[in-house]
């Protein structure tokens, strides 16, 4: 990708008068294309399509950055009820969330608080919560709450992002949790002294992840929906004889779903990311700023039905 392309769809991702009317009047639109709904229960009709092709699923709440004690509170409330719906539902859904918008910035004893009920109820119900990443300056605290609770709690997952040159380095350091880790290239816009901002480099370093977390073996979530990478996955496993089920690829939800289908009736795990809410344009231009051939997949997506 162009590094003109990509600052242009994160700028447009920040521009809060877009956010304002993308919120207003564009979620019908988005809802069922390539967000699930404006709320967790218009989205469990579509969360349930999936379902039925064979795909599993992790849901996400939109919003980050949150700032407002009282939204924070709202978010983990949110995400509770979301874990007991896909409980109560027998949705083959995880969950992931991102610290910002249970208050990370606020207070961390607020986080912590929040972290905890919301583990207790996915250790009830035996679901999947995964820690997003975020950007780079929040990438050492967003590891370190997540060893703690991993030392606690078994359904917990984060995620490590290849364009960050430390990396590698964490996977080493989080190695002895055996965690589950979601293993994505980065969306963020960051400076070129803590990643690589050539994407040859990003791509290699991405590679170079995969295969070392695989072979650790440790559960791997592969999302992205580069061919290359999917194939060199595919490859990596046959010559390691890695079991289809400790790995996974995961897709965003309007985006591939042809190749996702595919990948399940050649016997692999596949998960489809799908965020709802109606705070989805900034998620949206981040996605199309992540790789030029996501825009083709979304028209293509937001024209589909």
């Amino acid at each position: 990708m162009s590094v003109m392309t990509r600052d242009f769809f994160l700028y447009l991702s920040k521009n809060k008068a877009l956010n304002r009317a993308a919120q207003n009047w564009g979620g019908n639109i988005a809802s069922g294309k390539i967000v699930g709904g404006l709320d967790f229960p218009s989205s469990v009709k579509f969360i349930k399509e999936l379902n039925d092709y064979g795909l599993s699923v992790t849901v996400d709440h939109l919003g980050e950055f949150v700032t407002n004690k009282a939204v924070a509170i709202e978010r983990a409330e949110e995400c509770i009820r979301t874990i007991e719906t896909i409980a109560a539902q027998k949705l083959d859904s995880q969950v992931s969330l991102k610290l910002t918008s249970l208050g990370l910035d606020i207070d961390d004893q607020l986080v912590y608080d929040h972290m905890t009920n919301i583990l207790d109820t996915a250790e009830k119900h035996q679901i999947m919560v995964t820690i997003d990443m975020e950007d780079e300056q929040r990438c050492q605290k967003t590891l370190d709450i997540f060893k703690d609770f991993k030392s606690r709690y078994n359904y917990i997952s984060t995620v490590v992002q290849a364009y960050l040159y430390r990396t590698e380095e964490d996977i080493n350091e989080l190695s002895s949790y055996k965690p589950f880790l979601r293993l994505v290239k980065g969306a963020y816009k960051e400076s070129p002294t803590v990643a690589f901002p050539n994407k040859s480099d990003v791509d290699q370093n991405y590679k170079k992840i995969i295969k070392m977390h695989m072979l650790s073996g440790s559960y791997a979530a592969i999302a992205t929906h580069d061919d290359a990478m999917i194939e060199y996955t595919k490859e990596l496993a046959k010559e390691h004889n890695i079991s289809k089920d400790q790995f996974e690829f995961q897709m965003l939800y309007g985006m591939r779903s042809q190749t996702q289908r595919e990948l399940v009736k050649e016997g692999y795990k596949m998960r489809v990311y799908v965020p709802y809410g109606d705070d989805w344009y900034g998620y949206f231009m981040r996605r199309l700023a992540e790789r030029p051939a996501n825009i083709a997949f979304v028209l293509k997506g937001m024209t589909k039905k």
